[in-house]
């Protein structure tokens, strides 16, 4: 029996892959359960738009990672920290700050867990961070870290 996942289900395939299963597995458990469809003319016909609906979604999103991308690529961000007479700084500077000072100076909000600093940031100064922004788009950004008064 041929039936379309539509989930990713460990040990048998990924999502919209068709697999053949044993017909106790795919009627008892697999259909009811809602992981699968039978893989008839009408299904397989609905799954080729659904694969392309996907595409066409997955191109826009990998369009606007791009497009962040170029925003951020000669950018300067600035973010304060208070600091002792010695330049170095009470605390640290954190991914959270980063994602703060994207928000501020370019208008675009980045989750605060793709942004991975290069080295920890303990003294005043100019450091670099990694953007993740799509599994093909990762941006380094450049940043200054200056003391609040």
């Amino acid at each position: 029996m041929q039936v379309i996942l539509s989930k990713d289900i460990e040990n048998l395939g990924n999502a919209n892959d068709v697999v053949k299963v044993k017909p106790g597995y795919g009627r008892n458990y697999l259909i009811p359960q809602g992981f699968a469809r039978i893989a008839n003319k009408r299904n397989m016909a609905n799954l080729d738009k659904i694969i392309q609906e996907q595409n066409a979604a997955a191109e826009q999103i990998l369009a606007a990672a791009k497009a962040i991308e170029s925003k951020l690529s000669g950018v300067l961000l600035r973010t304060a920290a208070k600091a002792g007479t010695s330049g170095k700084i009470f605390g640290s500077v954190t991914n959270v700050q980063i994602a703060e000072a994207i928000q501020a100076q370019i208008s675009e909000t980045i989750d605060r867990r793709t942004i991975t600093l290069l080295e920890e940031v303990k003294e005043l100064g100019t450091y670099a961070a990694e953007v993740k922004l799509h599994d093909q788009v990762t941006v380094k950004v450049n940043f200054e870290v200056y003391e609040d008064k």
